[in-house]
C-alpha cells in the first residue's frame, strides 16, 4: 500500500476534538466563539513513512553510531575510497524479478524509490549535513520538509553530494543525488496524489588496482599516490582537484526517475456531534482505485580517454579495438500500473487487500568502442497481489505480496513474500518470521548483451532463490537476533574480468546475526554486532565465516544538554577469498587464488549532541600503524579486495544540524 495521510476514524476524531480544546472565549461583541489552537505550535512533532509502507517511524536523534548517518553501512567494503564500487560482505542477493540491467556496484550511493520517506510535520523542518575528511573528502547533505493544509499536503527536498579525491592515482569520486517528493489529499479525503522525482549522477575514476602491492612498502616519500596502478599511471601528474572532477578513465552512471501515483476512494460518510453547534465529518474508505505511472532513464557508461592498450592486455586480458574505450548502455522504462484496494474494516486502513496489473515498456540502446550501436525492446505485463493487516491494537502485523510476469521477455519471473510479526509486550519486544521466494531472469549484461564486454560461458537459466528469515527483538535485554537461510539454484556469477557463469546445483547459505548492548558501568557501554555465515559445499560464493563490529563507549548525558558518546570501534572479519573487481565491466567477480587476511580495523571516535546540533570526529584505520621500519608511520595497509588497498590513517569531521522554522 502506498503510504497516506488518512488516519483511522478514532485518530481522526481525537485530532479534531483537540482542535476544539481551546474552548469558548468571549469575543469583543460579547458572543462566544470557537478558537482553534495547535497544541504543537511551540514545538515540532515529526514522523515519516517509507514508500509503500504504513508503519510510522520517528527521527533518530541518537549519536552512538556514526553509520546511522553515513551513506555507506558498516557491513560494506569499497575499493579504498568513499564513493568507489562497494559490496556487502554479508550475503544479500538481489531478489527482484523482471528486468535488471545488471550494474549494482554503486547502488549504495543512489537515492531510490523504496528508500523515499514521506513526512508528517507540525512545523517546517530542515537538516544540514557536512562532513570533511582527509585528502579533501566531502559529504554535503540538505533536507527540508514541511506539511500544510492540516496535514493534507507535504513537500520534501533532499540533496546529497559525495566528493573524494582519494589517496591513490585516479581514485577520485563525485556523486550527487537529488530527491523531491510529496503528497496532496483533498479535504474530503477521496482523492490523493503522490509524486517522487529522483536524480542520481555517480562518477568514479578507475585505476584497476595496484600493479604490485609490495610497492607500498617502498614509497620514497611515504605517499601512496606514488604507487603504480594498473590503469591511469600516466595521470599521476594531473593532480586531484575536488572541485573539478574529470573522469578520464572510469565509470559514469546517471539516473532520472519520476513516479506519479494517484487514487480515488469510495466509502462511507459519517459524523460526530461534538456539541450543539459543532459537527465533525468523517470518511471511511472501503474501496480504492489507484494508478501509478513510473518513468525512468538510466545511463551506464565506462570510458577510457587515455587508452594504454598494453595495460588492458597485460592485466585484464582485454584487447581494445581503437584508440579509446567507450561502453554505454541506455535504458528507458515506462510502466503503468493499475490497482484496486478493498478495506474489510472501515476503522482500520492498515488492513487491506490489493490486486492489480501493469504494462512495462522497455527500450535499450547501446554503443561501444567500435562505434557499433544497437537497440532492444521489451513489452512486459505482470500481475500483483497484496494483503496487509496490522491489527488495531498493533500487536499483529501480517504482510503478504506477490508478483508474476505473464507476458513479455521475462514471462515466468515471479516473487512471493510473506511476513508475520507479533508484538509480545513492551518488555519482551517483538518476533518476526517470514518466507520469500523469487524466480528471476539473468541480468542483461551477464547474458553478453549490450555494449559491455561480458561473455557467458554457457546459456544462462533463471535463478531461483528461497529465503527463510526470523528476527527477535528483546528491548529489556537490548538484544536483537536475526536469522536468514537461503536456498539458491542456477546461481549466476562472474568468474573473471569478462566472463559470467552459472552454478546449476543447489547450495545453501546460513546467516545468523546478533546486535547487543551491554551496560558495563553507569557511563561505559559495549555494543557488539556479530554475523556468522556459512555456505556448505563448494558453491561459487566466498564469505567471511565471522564478521563483527564492537564499540567500547563512554557515553551519557552531561550538563543537561550534552549527549556524549566516545570510544573505540573495532571491525573484524575472518580471512576469506574476497571477490575481485573488473573496472571496465563494473562487476565484482569470484576468485579462488588470493586470500584476504587483515588486521582488525580500529577507529577512535567522539560523537556528541547539543540540542539540535550533532558532531562527529573520527580517526579511522589506526590499525595501519607500522613500527617495523626505522620511521614509524601508518603504512600497514589492509586489502579488502585483491590489489585494492584500504586507506591508511583517515580523519573525518562531521556536523548534522537541524532547524525548526
Amino acid at each position: 500500500m502506498f503510504i497516506g495521510v488518512q488516519a483511522s476514524a478514532q485518530s481522526d476524531i481525537s485530532q479534531r476534538l483537540r482542535g476544539l480544546s481551546g474552548g469558548m472565549r468571549s469575543s469583543g461583541g460579547g458572543k462566544d466563539s470557537l478558537e482553534h489552537r495547535n497544541p504543537n505550535e511551540d514545538s515540532i512533532t515529526i514522523s515519516y513513512r517509507y514508500y509503500d509502507s504504513n508503519r510510522v517511524n520517528k527521527l533518530d536523534s541518537s549519536v552512538s553510531d556514526f553509520y546511522s548517518r553515513f551513506p555507506v553501512p558498516y557491513y560494506y567494503v569499497d575499493l579504498g575510497n568513499n564513493g568507489t564500487a562497494a559490496r556487502s560482505i554479508i550475503f544479500n542477493p538481489n531478489m527482484k524479478p523482471g528486468f535488471d540491467a545488471g550494474f549494482h556496484s554503486y547502488d549504495i550511493y543512489r537515492y531510490t524509490i523504496e528508500g523515499t520517506k514521506f513526512y508528517q510535520s507540525t512545523r517546517p523542518y530542515t537538516e544540514l549535513a557536512y562532513l570533511l575528511g582527509s585528502n579533501s573528502e566531502q559529504v554535503i547533505g540538505l533536507l527540508h520538509t514541511q506539511t500544510r493544509k492540516q496535514g493534507r499536503m507535504n513537500f520534501t527536498f533532499d540533496y546529497r553530494l559525495i566528493n573524494s579525491p582519494g589517496a591513490f592515482v585516479n581514485q577520485n569520486t563525485a556523486h550527487s543525488g537529488l530527491r523531491v517528493n510529496g503528497f496532496y489529499q483533498t479535504e474530503n479525503k477521496r482523492y490523493g496524489l503522490y509524486f517522487i522525482y529522483l536524480s542520481n549522477k555517480l562518477r568514479s575514476s578507475e585505476n584497476g588496482g595496484l600493479q604490485n602491492p609490495d610497492d607500498l612498502k617502498n614509497l620514497a616519500l611515504g605517499n601512496p599516490f606514488e604507487a603504480d596502478t594498473r590503469l591511469a599511471s600516466a595521470l599521476i601528474n594531473e593532480g586531484r582537484n575536488p572541485f573539478n572532477v574529470n573522469v578520464r578513465i572510469g565509470t559514469i552512471y546517471q539516473e532520472n526517475t519520476l513516479l506519479l501515483r494517484h487514487f480515488y476512494d469510495f466509502g462511507q460518510k459519517d459524523s460526530v456531534q461534538v456539541n450543539d453547534s459543532t459537527l465533525v465529518r468523517l470518511f471511511y474508505t472501503r474501496l480504492r482505485f489507484q494508478h501509478t505511472l513510473t518513468y525512468s532513464s538510466n545511463d551506464y557508461k565506462y570510458n577510457d580517454l587515455r587508452l594504454d592498450s598494453l595495460d588492458y592486455a597485460t592485466y585484464f586480458n582485454y584487447h581494445p579495438k581503437g584508440d579509446s574505450i567507450l561502453f554505454k548502455d541506455t535504458w528507458h522504462d515506462l510502466t503503468n500500473e493499475f490497482s484496486i484496494y478493498t478495506y474489510p474494516d472501515k476503522k482500520n486502513t492498515a488492513q487491506f487487500l490489493r490486486v492489480g496489473a501493469a504494462l512495462q515498456l522497455l527500450q535499450g540502446t547501446f554503443s561501444n568502442d567500435s562505434a557499433n550501436t544497437g537497440s532492444s525492446h521489451y513489452n512486459n505485463t505482470y500481475l500483483i497481489g497484496e494483503y496487509r493487516n496490522r491489527t488495531k491494537n498493533k500487536k499483529w502485523d501480517l504482510e503478504a505480496t506477490g508478483q508474476l510476469y505473464v507476458t513479455g521477455g521475462f514471462s515466468g519471473d515471479y516473487s512471493a513474500y510473506i511476513s508475520l510479526q507479533r508484538e509480545l509486550s513492551k518488555k519482551l519486544g517483538s518476533l518476526q518470521i517470514g518466507f520469500q521466494n523469487v524466480n528471476k531472469s539473468p541480468t542483461y549484461v551477464s547474458e553478453g548483451y549490450g555494449s559491455f564486454p561480458v561473455t557467458p560461458k554457457e546459456n544462462l537459466n533463471k535463478t531461483n532463490i528461497s529465503r527463510l528469515f526470523a528476527a527477535l527483538y528483546l528491548p529489556a535485554l537490548q538484544l536483537h537476533l536475526t536469522g536468514n537461510y537461503y536456498a539458491v539454484t542456477n546461481y549466476i556469477y562472474y568468474d573473471s574480468f569478462q566472463t559470467s557463469n552459472q552454478y546449476s546445483g543447489l547450495f545453501n547459505v546460513l546467516d545468523i546475526g546478533l546486535d547487543k548492548r551491554f551496560r558495563l558501568t553507569k557511563h561505559l557501554a559495549w555494543y557488539t554486532d556479530v554475523h556468522f555465515q556459512q555456505a556448505p559445499g563448494n558453491p561459487p560464493v566466498h564469505l567471511p565465516a565471522i564478521f563483527m563490529r564492537n564499540r567500547f563507549a563512554f557515553e551519557g548525558n552531561f550538563f543537561k544538554n550534552l549527549d556524549l558518546s566516545t570510544g573505540i570501534e573495532i571491525r573484524y572479519y575472518t580471512p576469506y577469498k574476497a571477490d575481485s573487481y573488473s573496472p571496465f565491466t563494473g562487476q565484482f567477480f569470484y576468485q579462488n587464488g588470493i586470500t584476504v587476511n587483515n588486521r582488525p580495523d580500529v577507529n577512535a571516535y567522539l560523537n556528541f549532541r547539543i540540542k539540535s546540533f550533532k558532531g562527529f570526529v573520527r580517526a579511522e584505520n589506526l590499525n595501519t600503524l607500522d613500527r617495523s621500519s626505522k620511521s614509524v608511520g601508518f603504512t600497514h595497509y589492509n586489502f579488502i579486495t585483491p590489489y585494492y588497498p584500504q586507506d591508511a590513517l583517515w580523519l573525518r569531521f562531521g556536523v548534522w544540524w537541524s532547524f525548526v522554522n
